[in-house]
């Protein structure tokens, strides 16, 4: 069944679970776009360094199984924006997506889900604007163009966000974005993020709370280097590493087994440069005890390819972006609520992003919105330190085919189980990840029952949600030998 909150619909929380009655709570969203759950120091990266992000994680929460609604961007902004599935919204692939005709002798015919968020959803940036924030947008929006800007969704300010996924014209300007015309020649778009946004921090109306949603375009390829940290990387690889990048075969595609490249690990640095300068202005501007400050990866590390080798390693979870192994779907989350959250704590609890709706208006003192974010649970008694354990399954619904390899599949995790469905090769795979975090031993054959009990609870989400199942296509060559690109 979908996941609904387990407390009432509506509660008005006291004052005593919030920093100050007299200081409204602000919030400051760092979204991170491709960045794996092991690409930071705090989750067990040795090669990337981050030490503002560790520090974040040593001042509030940790949450080591924190999902992504969707192994994949668009579907995931959307579900943070409005608390409820991909399905319900249906955005189930990135805007626009990859047709069937650009896999090899696929299967299934492509499923159309929409090409922008629809204007009836209500996004948790109208309900704060509506309850009298500030709402501030910078970096990648890839909900949809003109008509459905974030300035059509709640946002006060847009800075840099449209309808395209990659950064449009690179990282180093003259880039070709349309709601960010550079400065100055040779200007590193994240650095530019993050100026507009400590500028938002300084000239915001002070008698307003905030929402300061950052919308990091790295590290999503192009994978080209931050020139002030890649050679620091270069030498460190040198020093750490022999030998070519070791790769691991993941049915079509190959995934990267090492994190050795200078150019993304740069990439990743320059988002933790830009966290420590804003959170260091939160601080200077005295905004760092009433604001809550939240961190995430809209997907998995880019890992598994075709023909080449992707930029990052999601070892020890499995696979890729694009993929409903844990590598696609796991990710790095940290939430520091003052007064709230204690410091350096971690949680295993299995949470989604369908989540950060009601926890964002239980942490402001709002009433819960139930008929919006349907799918969404309130994070705070996790926060609090109150609950240590989650019910309801999380369900992953990817119809679709994906340029990391992926073919149409679905997902579902109940309790320390996780089932797999590939529906390109009619294959089930079952994972215990209590003992097997990188899915190495599938387990459908010696637990038969568990496997069975599992695919009835996806299949009945699936109905009661209707959710879209590819259709065959009639061109499909069921002889047809796969052969990797280049191979004759």
């Amino acid at each position: 069944m979908p996941r609904i909150p387990i407390l009432p619909l509506i509660v008005l929380l006291v004052v005593t679970c919030c920093p100050a009655a007299a200081k409204p709570t602000n919030f400051l969203f760092f979204l991170v776009d491709d960045l794996g759950w092991a690409d930071i120091g705090v989750n067990g990266s040795t090669y990337h360094e981050t030490p503002h992000i560790d520090q974040l994680a040593a001042s509030g929460m940790r949450f080591t199984s924190g999902y992504a609604a969707a192994s994949i961007c668009s579907p995931t902004r959307a579900s943070i924006m409005t608390g409820r599935h991909p399905v319900r919204v249906n955005i189930t692939d990135w805007l626009p997506g990859m047709g069937h005709d650009r896999a090899y002798n696929p299967r299934f015919l492509h499923i159309d889900d929409a090409n922008e968020m629809a204007l009836e959803e209500v996004t948790v940036a109208e309900v704060l604007q509506s309850a009298g924030y500030a709402t501030f947008f910078a970096g990648k929006w890839h909900l949809g163009s003109e008509g459905h800007l974030p300035t059509d969704q709640g946002f006060d300010i847009n800075i840099g966000g449209h309808h395209v996924g990659s950064p449009p014209g690179g990282y180093y300007s003259p880039w070709t974005n349309p709601y960010l015309k550079a400065k100055s020649e040779n200007e590193y778009l994240t650095e530019r993020l993050t100026k507009e946004s400590i500028s938002f921090l300084k000239s915001r109306d002070e008698e307003k709370p905030f929402l300061l949603y950052l919308s990091y375009y790295n590290v999503h390829t192009p994978i080209q280097p931050y020139q002030k940290r890649v050679g620091h990387y270069e030498t460190k690889a040198a020093e750490m590493f022999v030998g070519d990048t070791p790769t691991i075969a993941e049915r079509r595609g190959t995934s990267r087994a090492r994190q050795d490249n200078p150019d993304y690990a740069s990439m990743v640095a320059a988002v933790d440069d830009s966290i420590g300068e804003i959170l260091a202005s939160l601080s200077d501007l005295g905004l760092a005890e009433n604001t809550v400050v939240i961190f995430f990866s809209d997907n998995g590390g880019l890992t598994t390819l075709a023909g080449r080798v992707a930029p990052t390693s999601n070892l020890p979870l499995r696979s890729s972006k694009g993929w409903l192994y844990e590598g696609g779907i796991r990710e790095p989350m940290i939430v520091r609520a003052p007064g709230v959250t204690k410091p350096a704590t971690v949680s295993d609890t299995p949470v989604v992003s369908m989540d950060f709706f009601p926890t964002m208006l239980d942490l402001a003192g709002l009433p819960r919105r139930g008929d919006l974010h349907a799918d969404g649970e309130s994070l705070l008694p996790i926060l609090r330190g109150e609950q240590t354990s989650q019910t309801d399954p999380i369900v992953w619904h990817y119809p679709h085919y994906h340029g990391s390899t992926w073919t149409p599949g679905a997902a579902i995790r109940d309790g320390d189980w996780k089932l797999i469905e590939f529906y390109e090769f009619d294959e089930v795979e079952l994972y215990n990840l209590r003992s097997d975090i990188g899915e190495q031993t599938n387990l459908a054959v010696s637990h038969p029952a568990k496997t069975a009990e599992l695919q009835r609870k996806l299949k009945e989400w699936q109905n009661v949600m209707n959710a879209r199942m590819p259709e065959p296509n009639p061109a499909y060559d069921p002889e047809a030998l796969f052969l990797p690109p280049g191979k004759k």
